[in-house]
């Protein structure tokens, strides 16, 4: 089948945002794995909203959790709640049984229970919460906009060779344990240093773009740890867990 260098891109886009595009030719590996290498530039525009939404806010005067929770809330229809859902089911499917089978039956399921509820109203709380403090610094926007297109780079972590797929069907087989690890720490150098830069220019330390870096690939370890421990692998559904608590995670060491 043919592709063209679009594809990964056309990919991207399409999982990780609610932007209409065209399908790729195939979800063949040499289409999806580039594809996830490019997730922080796909959601670019919606990093764009978020830092357009806050600046706009606050230059009216509005009141700033508000203008962090309409911020968040267009992110979310950005993304159509993709990653939200995945939060909620894989909560669930770790509140509900040590037996990976039946783990995973909850998590596809899909129903959000009482594990995955609480997920969701505390990530939202400090992404929210976290995102208001943003306002304060000239460039706050700026940063918590960048903060949102790296949050996906943690989805390309959870890709890295050696790391199981936890269904062998659906589209998450197809990119998990496929990427290098030599791509993932090149990927990670870049965003670290874009997020330093960013960091600087919005009257903070430096070094806060490093943080911000460090907790999120600390909370992305962890998850695939019990994501392997408790469903023997990784689930489409946990790829979006680890966008949502990485973003809130990352916001709030910003702060």
């Amino acid at each position: 089948m043919t592709h063209t260098a679009l594809d990964p891109l056309r990919f991207a886009v399409g999982t990780l945002t609610a932007i209409p595009v065209r399908p790729p030719a195939s979800f063949e590996r040499r289409v999806t794995v580039p594809g996830m290498l490019l997730a922080p530039v796909a959601v670019l525009p919606l990093g764009l909203l978020v830092a357009g939404v806050l600046w706009g806010g606050r230059e009216l005067g509005l009141a700033p959790l508000a203008v962090a929770a309409a911020a968040i809330a267009v992110l979310a229809l950005g993304s159509r709640g993709f990653h939200l859902d995945g939060l909620a089911d894989t909560s669930d499917a770790l509140a509900s049984s040590y037996d990976a089978e039946r783990s995973l039956a909850v998590m596809k399921r899909g129903d959000t229970g009482p594990a995955g509820a609480a997920a969701i109203a505390l990530v939202l709380a400090v992404q929210v919460g976290a995102a208001a403090a943003l306002l304060a610094p000239a460039w706050g926007p700026v940063l918590a906009g960048a903060l949102v297109c790296a949050s996906r780079g943690v989805a390309v972590v959870l890709c890295v060779r050696g790391l199981p797929p936890a269904r062998t069907t659906g589209l998450a087989a197809s990119y998990v344990s496929s990427v290098p690890p030599a791509a993932i720490v090149g990927l990670w150098l870049v965003l670290a240093a874009a997020l330093c830069a960013v960091a600087a220019l919005a009257d903070l330390p430096w070094w806060r773009g490093l943080l911000c870096a460090a907790v999120a690939l600390a909370a992305v370890a962890w998850l695939a740890r019990r994501a392997v421990r408790r469903f023997g692998g990784v689930a489409g559904d946990v790829m979006g867990a680890a966008i949502e608590v990485a973003l809130a995670l990352m916001l709030l060491a910003a702060t």
